[in-house]
């Protein structure tokens, strides 16, 4: 898709927005084999909640993907990731919690944790642009070089690459999501 909106708030209706999981995915991007490929896989936003306010101070976001989600082209690398690595038996959601939404020139950062494997961990994603339509907004952000050893994922060393990219596109709706 491409994402050629801002990541300017200013056209979007202030309120709180209820995250459609059917139209919003997390997308992963990793090393592996001693970083000489990349793995690509999706993983679902199951729901979350993004409240606007008339400033970007007032702002806060909580979104929740589905670990047990991770899907590559790899069935087995997936079993791998998800049994081995995320051990989603124990640990099956990953959550985002923003404490502080600010602007940087002209980039929207929002601040918060990740808690992924019973560890919170400090990110800074970056919102690529914002697509308001009515009462729906289309967010595109990103947060790049995750450690996955600060999450205490650290097996694997050396056929798993150490950090990871996330991308999310998000849609949300202004008040319940209608299934």
């Amino acid at each position: 898709m491409d994402h050629t909106g801002t990541a300017d708030l200013t056209e979007v209706t202030a309120g709180t927005y209820e995250i459609d999981a059917t139209r919003s995915v997390a997308t992963y991007a990793g090393k592996h084999m001693f970083g000489l490929g990349t793995v690509s896989a999706e993983l679902n936003v199951t729901g979350g909640e993004i409240r606007v306010a008339e400033s970007e101070t007032g702002c806060r976001v909580h979104a929740t993907i589905d670990a047990a989600s991770f899907t590559s082209d790899n069935a087995r690398r997936d079993r791998d990731v998800t049994e081995n690595f995320l051990q989603v038996a124990t640990h099956p959601d990953i959550v985002f919690s923003s404490s502080a939404v600010r602007r940087v020139g002209d980039r929207l950062l929002v601040e918060g944790t990740v808690t992924a494997h019973a560890h919170t961990v400090p990110v800074e994603v970056t919102v690529h642009s914002i697509e308001s339509e009515g009462e729906t907004i289309h967010i595109h952000a990103g947060a790049s070089r995750l450690d996955r050893f600060a999450f205490g994922i650290t097996n694997g060393r050396g056929m798993v690459g150490r950090f990871l990219d996330l991308e999310l596109d998000v849609v949300a709706v202004r008040g319940p999501v209608r299934r």
